[in-house]
């Protein structure tokens, strides 16, 4: 066994390599860009080698960097996590002629599979489904809308190189292929170096689910079941679960043994996932092969009880398999939330800067579980993924996974940047997630328009401006005990408030009880059980018998409660305060209708119009790139440019103006 491993990656990835290396006995060594200098993952490191600027290209993606950490840290092995130079097999190549292990799979297995084209190939050898399509390089967008229509509309345009939802998109006619063309070959050749890409066939209901595979030196390859990775946004995972909603035992033992057919093919050693496409006719079709550990690989963790990283450094170390395909057996369900840095509420634009607090939801083994690369303090650079944690919670069905699921993200904060657990929140309170009625359109058809928050039940309503009242009756309970108050002018706390937020007015009456209150709203009477000291971020406690969370601030004058997704300020008042507060002025915002501001820190790409150009609704205005992904600005209506404002290559701030309208 190893005594020293490299990890070449960052964030979460590298901090759930070092956990599993550390009760290994193993030492880690940590690489860092001057941006993660203070990162998580360098902490919790035994050594820390700097690579370099905050570019990935002049760091993590710089091969020679990191084999020179390694001779100077005198590390044995390499694990390279999940994106970077994890497929790369050049990389693993380099590795192993430097006298190192990879901790994944030859390189030459990282060539075949890693090219989506080859792959294809190799895949239709194998006699494992395969989707109609064009599997030769793709010259120009002349070309893409000529091959897209031969294979007949939509279709997917992807970069060979491509994954995690970069280099890929769907087009429905040629201007859409010729479009899609040109923005995957520019996504593909900033993320990977590789500009090729190729068309085929899109799946009418698609679901993705991915089969997790697992080969040694010695021979042996097993699946170790499949993930349910359908919802997605952007071709970007949002939730994973395992097993899936979908899958009888006949089909997930066919999907099984073909992917473990292709591995085989390849010779492959290591864990991997063969994903499918899987039509709403049951069909399914061999997607591509990640020849690398998943970011979803927890919700296999959870229903297996193995330890993937654990099993990638004893394969790597010349060990064989310890059981076979017919030991293994899936234990209860396992669903993870992907938590992002990006504002949901804004069409999810990215979020950097410093996380000023995070409070992750408890850990309790074999139920729920926190995966992540940040603390409190952190930043969020710009210059790499969004990703701030992983939430994985697992039940003895589906149901009660879900259940734990909505009440860790209930309990999750993170202020400081924006991040998408409301988004979450709503996902798996959806009615079409409840009952597994998904496909990677889903979020596209269920918020055609974008996010703009959950709705609220009539009794989420009542519910919230229940707690609004009684977390005020406790903090004037705190007032009223302030020392060195006027003699008989002491504050006096009264039974009668009205709360106001929501878009409503309502009365209530509240009286203090032992551990909590009684409220009364509505002509209806709850109890509010609770310990909850005012200042604590998290209010725990029984809400008519029922458990509950929910998070409480107080800016200013005002509550903010955070609960199913739900951020809603109240103020909490006299009847005589509600009525003057009618009678106020409302200020208005200040307009900005006459401005194209950037709505996201990031790089300016493109500016694709000049001063006096008249422009139509729809049309392109610049493309910012931020957290490696190419975000287009569209006009919104009709107009004139005025004035270009910022250059082609300024690093844009928040709201900072771009192109001004006459």
């Amino acid at each position: 066994m190893f005594k020293k491993i490299l990890i070449a990656n960052r964030g979460e990835i590298a901090c759930r390599i070092i956990t599993t290396a550390r009760r290994m006995g193993i030492a880690t060594v940590a690489v860092y860009s001057d941006a993660d200098r203070d990162a998580r993952h360098v902490m919790l490191a035994d050594e820390a080698v700097n690579i370099g600027p905050p570019p990935p290209r002049e760091s993590y993606l710089a091969s020679e960097k990191i084999l020179a950490a390694c001779r100077a840290s005198g590390a044995e092995a390499v694990h390279p996590g999940y994106g970077f130079l994890s497929e790369n097999a050049d990389f693993s190549r380099q590795v192993e002629e430097a006298g190192l292990t990879f901790i994944g799979p030859k390189f030459a297995a990282i060539a075949a599979m890693g090219d989506k084209i080859a792959s294809k190939k190799l895949a239709f050898a194998a006699k494992v489904n395969t989707i109609p399509g064009c599997n030769e390089v793709v010259i120009d967008a002349s070309d893409a809308a000529r091959i897209a229509g031969d294979v007949g509309y939509p279709v997917m345009i992807k970069a060979s190189a491509g994954g995690g939802g970069k280099g890929l998109r769907i087009a429905h006619n040629d201007e859409e292929a010729r479009d899609g063309f040109e923005a995957c070959r520019a996504e593909a050749l900033t993320s990977f170096g590789d500009d090729r890409i190729f068309i085929e066939k899109f799946i009418e209901e698609p679901r993705h689910i991915e089969i997790q595979v697992l080969g040694d030196g010695h021979g042996n390859v097993v699946h170790l079941f499949e993930r349910e990775c359908s919802i997605q946004r952007r071709h970007q995972k949002v939730i994973e679960e395992a097993p899936s909603p979908f899958l009888d035992e006949a089909m997930r033992s066919a999907m099984g043994d073909q992917a473990v057919a292709l591995a085989k093919a390849v010779g492959y050693e290591s864990a991997g996932t063969v994903e499918f496409i899987v039509g709403k006719d049951r069909g399914f079709y061999f997607l591509e092969m990640n020849t690398r550990l998943q970011v979803e690989h927890p919700v296999t963790e959870m229903i297996t009880g193995l330890d993937l990283v654990e099993l990638m450094i004893r394969v790597a170390a010349g060990e064989a398999l310890p059981f076979q395909q017919d030991e293994l057996k899936i234990r209860g369900w396992a669903i993870e939330c992907r938590i992002n840095a990006e504002d949901s509420l804004h069409d999810f634009l990215p979020s950097i800067g410093r996380i000023v607090r995070y409070q992750p939801p408890e850990s309790v083994a074999g139920c729920v579980r926190v995966d992540t690369g940040v603390y409190e303090g952190g930043e969020i650079p710009m210059h790499y993924d969004s990703m701030i944690a992983k939430v994985i919670c697992h039940g003895a069905t589906r149901d009660q996974a879900i259940g734990r699921m909505r009440d860790a993200l209930n309990a999750f904060v993170i202020r400081g940047v924006a991040s998408n657990i409301a988004f979450q929140a709503a996902l798996v309170r959806h009615p079409r997630f409840e009952q597994g009625r998904l496909t990677t359109g889903f979020i596209a058809e269920e918020y055609p328009n974008g996010f703009h928050g959950s709705d609220l039940s009539p009794e989420g309503a009542e519910f919230l401006a229940t707690m609004a009242a009684a977390v005020h009756r406790i903090y004037l309970e705190r007032a009223s005990r302030i020392e060195g108050q006027v003699p008989g002018h002491e504050l006096c706390i009264g039974e009668e408030f009205v709360v106001v937020g929501n878009a409503a007015e309502r009365e209530v009456q509240v009286q203090r009880v032992t551990h909590g209150c009684d409220v009364r709203i509505d002509g209806r009477t709850h109890e509010v059980r609770s310990v909850w000291r005012f200042g604590d971020i998290l209010m725990r406690g029984t809400f008519d018998g029922a458990p509950f969370c929910v998070q409480v601030e107080r800016p200013g004058l005002r509550y903010r409660l955070t609960c199913m997704g739900v951020q809603i300020e109240y103020s909490v008042m006299p009847r005589r305060a509600a009525e003057l507060l009618r009678r106020m002025p409302r200020k208005l915002p200040p307009d900005t209708s006459k401005f194209l501001l950037s709505p996201m820190p990031g790089l300016l790409v493109n500016v694709a119009v000049i001063a006096g150009q008249v422009v139509q609704p729809g049309e392109r205005l610049v493309v910012i790139e931020a957290m490696k992904m190419q975000n287009t600005l569209h006009a919104e209506r009709g107009g004139t440019i005025a004035e270009v404002l910022a250059e082609q290559g300024t690093s844009l701030a928040v709201d900072q103006p771009i192109l001004r309208f006459s």
